[in-house]
């Protein structure tokens, strides 16, 4: 099976969250034995800030700690893009929504054309349903079926029947590289990993994290971009040691060195789509780091709260949690435990690999069954 992919970067993981899944995927497909190429743009925002801040060495480091992608990802400039090239017998072709809203609709018209791929758009982004208008710029009408990676924005792509076919494709943890490191030594309490972002939780980590951090005296470091001068005052006023930009494949081993760690999730995600736990959550629990997450309802029942993790209401719920977990050996084994054992059962990019198989051959029997159902290259 050959499957072709088009995503912001595979590449770099700077302030790039999907890079996390993407390379989990891909990882999967080529297990399989499937043919699989990553167009990513040349001149991608994550991969130009990663080389201006850390250079080609990054990209170096990047491929020996992946050497099995090695060959999979393709830069591209869209002014010169061959699409009869870069499709040539594909079955599957995936496009995420951080790509230019030309590419998406250059890609729509050449599977008019060329029907006998099946052509996904993935979503994975709260700006469907808080900032709609961003994504009415996307032309999906002739695309197959859109990847929600959450119900909420399942709904919101059903409301519009924009494409009419809509199915839910979590994010879930690459479990080849994501594992715990008992053998790495602990050498502090709390470790969060991710970026500082655009306003969206400034106040829920000054609540969820730097106050409790600050409170408990805890020896705690922060990783991550875009963290504004006033953040990392904040942070140096809490005691909290922040370190920037880290590779996604080094958070295992930095998981390790500390005990516990915590999720914040942006607040989009938190008042308006609930059930959408993003990235971080599944990276902890995979590496057996015990959680506490901040205000998010599971709506979706993926995980188990009060056994995969704790969920602290406020500040001081946080600090109480963090308090007991530090301090009571049962508890945080427990936490890790349970926490492994849910994302080896229901969340690894191997399931997500079978739910995208599932959905194909599901598009393919309807095609099968009756081809007037494909009109303009999209299903009815």
């Amino acid at each position: 099976m050959k499957i072709i992919l088009f995503y912001h970067s595979l590449v770099s993981d700077w302030n790039h969250g999907n890079a996390h899944f993407l390379r989990g995927i891909v990882s999967e497909m080529l297990e399989r034995g499937f043919e699989v190429k990553v167009y990513e743009p040349e001149n991608g925002w994550s991969r130009q800030n990663l080389l201006k801040e850390h250079g080609t060495a990054a990209i170096a480091e990047f491929y020996t700690a992946y050497p099995h992608l090695h060959h999979v990802a393709e830069y591209y400039d869209l002014d010169t893009l061959d699409l009869d090239e870069a499709l040539e017998g594909a079955q599957i072709v995936i496009v995420h929504e951080w790509n230019e809203p030309e590419l998406v609709r250059r890609i729509g018209q050449h599977h008019a054309q060329n029907p006998a791929y099946r052509l996904f758009f993935h979503d994975t982004h709260h700006r469907s349903v808080t900032k709609p208008e961003q994504i009415s710029q996307y032309d999906l009408t002739h695309y197959d079926a859109v990847l929600a990676f959450g119900e909420m924005i399942r709904q919101q792509y059903l409301k519009h029947k924009r494409p009419e076919t809509v199915w839910t494709w979590h994010e879930a943890a690459d479990t080849r590289m994501f594992s715990p490191r008992p053998e790495v030594k602990k050498i502090g309490d709390l470790v969060w990993i991710g970026n500082w972002g655009d306003g969206e939780r400034s106040e829920e980590l000054m609540e969820f994290l730097i106050q409790p951090v600050k409170e408990l005296g805890l020896k705690a470091a922060i990783y991550g971009v875009r963290y504004s001068e006033k953040a990392r005052q904040d942070l140096a006023d809490a005691g909290i040691q922040y370190h920037g930009w880290v590779p996604n494949y080094r958070v295992p081993e930095l998981f390790a060195r500390y005990r516990v760690t915590v999720h914040v999730p942006r607040r989009p995600y938190a008042r308006d789509l609930p059930g959408i736990p993003t990235i971080r959550p599944f990276e902890a629990m995979t590496c057996g780091i015990p959680l506490v997450c901040a205000p998010w309802q599971d709506a979706e029942n993926l995980f188990t709260p009060g056994k995969d993790y704790l969920v602290a209401q406020n500040g001081t719920e946080m600090k109480q949690h963090l308090y007991h977990i530090l301090t009571t050996p049962e508890l945080a084994n427990s936490l890790a435990e349970h926490g492994q054992q849910t994302i080896k059962a229901k969340h690894s990019c191997a399931h997500r690999v079978d739910r995208l198989l599932s959905v194909f051959m599901a598009l393919e029997n309807r095609m099968a069954f009756n081809p007037l159902l494909y009109t303009n290259g999209a299903v009815s």
